[in-house]
């Protein structure tokens, strides 16, 4: 069975750890920086890891960027080299390409030249720190696009007692794919079944509907 094959460029946190996820998780993964000393403490985990300068289109499609399933884009301090990157990947005919972004306007160039997936790792940070702070039901998000996401939650106070049927969840806007328990995720819940206080629930839904029923 063939591995699948990443090419990360740019090794700062985001690309540093997306990288090593990638390669624990048993693909083929090429790093390419233009500092020696980050490409030196990551060798030894990836398949592939070069210093280059991602800016040299030549150097991108010599190291056979054209053979990958997928490109991260993670420069993204530098508009020029990012932009570049996305650019010279697409022209190679790479499948799809995911890059990372500082801004709104870096954001839309990058899809302009042809990112599939434009991501912002610091602001999504942010948010997911602020909403722990001030829910507590709150456990994680997926932002699957600009306006709709997946969210983890503890049942909400106001859920306890009560069972799908008397909550109208859909009527709202608001699917629950899942429910987790001791290590186990049960995806066929019982409607009728009371919501419990360790009730952990995973949802689905517009960014507006999650944020009227509190969870967002």
């Amino acid at each position: 069975m063939t591995r699948e094959q990443f090419a990360v460029l740019g090794l700062g946190e985001f690309g540093t750890s997306v990288a090593l996820e990638l390669a624990h998780s048993g693909c083929d993964v090429l790093v390419v920086d233009n500092d020696p000393n980050k490409i030196e403490d990551i060798a030894s985990e990836v398949t592939r890891a070069v210093v280059a300068d991602v800016l040299d289109a030549d150097v991108l499609k010599d190291l056979g960027i054209s053979n990958v399933d997928a490109m991260i884009v993670a420069i993204g301090e530098n508009f020029e080299a990012s932009v570049m990157a996305t650019i010279v990947g697409k022209e190679c005919g790479v499948p799809y390409i995911l890059a990372k972004a500082y801004g709104d306007i870096h954001a839309k160039v990058l899809k302009k030249v042809g990112a599939d997936k434009v991501v912002f790792p610091e602001k999504f940070m942010g948010i997911r720190t602020a909403k722990n702070l001030i829910s507590g039901d709150f456990v994680d998000m997926v932002e699957l696009t600009e306006n709709f996401s997946i969210v983890e939650i503890n049942a909400p106070k106001k859920w306890i007692g009560k069972n799908l049927v008397d909550l109208k969840l859909r009527e709202k806007g608001i699917n629950i794919i899942a429910r987790k328990y001791d290590q186990s995720v049960d995806t066929q819940i019982e409607p009728s079944r009371l919501i419990e206080e360790n009730d952990v629930y995973i949802i689905i839904g517009e960014n507006e509907c999650l944020d009227r029923l509190g969870v967002l």
